[in-house]
């Protein structure tokens, strides 16, 4: 066949650290002992208060189609949240319930980005933006925070990089993949140039509840009504609920941005799934324990991984704040030789671990920082050890 294939679909790069983690699983199902650091997915079952609504939901009959954006109730209940939590006031025409954060931040792109607009997206970025911004045919412009600064950039660099075809900066905090935490102040000077340039500010704010210690979630929408209003506020469940699976991500923003992501959702899929609406009520309206109880054991892996890493040779790490990432530098690994060759790249160094050592461990290169790798604390704390311990013998031996 002469046919030829969506140019803009065969530049789209598949996602690493689903590849990875899809790696991990099939050593295991051939009954090797593999640690796996690569999946951004809490080990926790889903509160079984949020299952049990949902069995009630699927015998009550509630399977059918609703409203292309999401229940109303569901709506009101994501307000309720956003009035307490984040200090945003949204009514529910505001707001947008998808299949998931992912598709949350499709339908933005969707909406906001006509041929040729620029995002500028602050490195290290979690790897599926540049994608999605050129699924809906924009232009990323990429600018890199430094380890001193926390990996985190600063608003005279996103002053700089701002043209007459720029759209909208992505700002994600908790980040994935540092862990690092935008401070009140960092973002009050950020949201003034995204005021005094009138751009959109897509605030992607999935892991918000996973912070720490002294730590607290800011949400930059909230500072006044000119900010407020050139943001869309994006969340989920997945990872604060460990509801991954049950793919539900929202959106608070202007009537009339919600308007529009409404109308391609309607197209693209209808509405977000029925039952999972339901089992998204029970969490953000029933007890909020186990919430507090995940966060809690993430805070003790969290701590263990940052003490562990920084004793280790070759490789340098910053505390990570939120989210459940730790952020590792491994330039110097690099440059040592293993079995008679030079490492050369963190990718080279991820092969070695998951080849000769049963580890899984997501390389940076796709999130913007190529000597650097991610390692997930997602996981229980027995394979948290026993994949450092692995991971600290390569290093030993170099």
């Amino acid at each position: 066949m002469s046919l030829t294939l969506s140019k803009k679909a065969q530049a789209v790069k598949p996602s690493s650290t689903l590849a990875i983690t899809a790696k991990a699983k099939e050593m295991r199902a051939r009954g090797m002992d593999v640690v796996g650091f690569g999946a951004g997915e809490p080990d926790f079952n889903t509160p079984e208060n949020v299952c049990d609504f949902a069995i009630s939901a699927i015998k009550e009959g509630f399977t059918k189609y609703t409203p292309a954006s999401g229940t109303n109730e569901l709506k009101e209940a994501i307000c309720k949240k956003f009035r307490e939590f984040n200090g945003l006031d949204y009514a529910p025409d505001q707001i947008v319930i998808s299949n998931g954060g992912k598709h949350s931040l499709s339908n933005i792109f969707d909406a906001i980005l006509n041929p040729g607009d620029e995002v500028i997206i602050p490195a290290p970025y979690w790897l599926s933006y540049p994608e999605m911004v050129k699924l809906s045919d924009g232009v990323s412009v990429i600018i890199t925070g430094e380890r001193k600064n926390g990996y985190k950039v600063t608003a005279s660099q996103i002053q700089q990089a701002i043209t007459k075809k720029t759209k909208a900066l992505i700002l994600n905090t908790p980040s994935n993949p540092t862990g690092m935490v935008y401070e009140e102040e960092e973002l009050r000077q950020i949201a003034d140039v995204v005021v005094r340039n009138d751009i959109y500010a897509v605030a992607d704010e999935m892991y918000e509840y996973l912070i720490y210690g002294d730590e607290k979630h800011v949400s930059i929408a909230s500072f006044n009504e000119e900010i407020y209003k050139r943001t869309i506020t994006c969340s989920g469940l997945s990872k604060s609920y460990a509801m991954t699976g049950w793919r539900i991500g929202y959106t608070g923003s202007s009537v009339e941005i919600a308007k529009l992501m409404g109308s391609i959702q309607s197209h693209a899929t209808s509405n977000p799934n029925s039952i999972a609406q339901k089992a998204a009520l029970a969490a953000l309206t029933g007890p909020q324990d186990t919430v507090a109880a995940m966060r809690e054991e993430f805070d003790k892996r969290r701590v263990y991984m940052y003490e562990r890493v920084k004793k280790m040779p070759l490789v340098h790490i910053l505390e990570p704040k939120g989210a459940f990432y730790v952020f590792i530098d491994v330039s110097k690994v690099e440059e040592k030789n293993y079995k008679g060759e030079k490492i050369n790249s963190a990718a080279r160094l991820a092969e070695i671990l998951l080849e000769d050592y049963n580890t899984a461990v997501v390389p940076c290169a796709d999130f913007g920082f190529p000597d650097h790798i991610r390692l997930s604390y997602a996981i229980s704390m027995e394979q948290i050890e026993k994949g450092l311990d692995r991971l600290e013998s390569l290093l030993k031996s170099l």
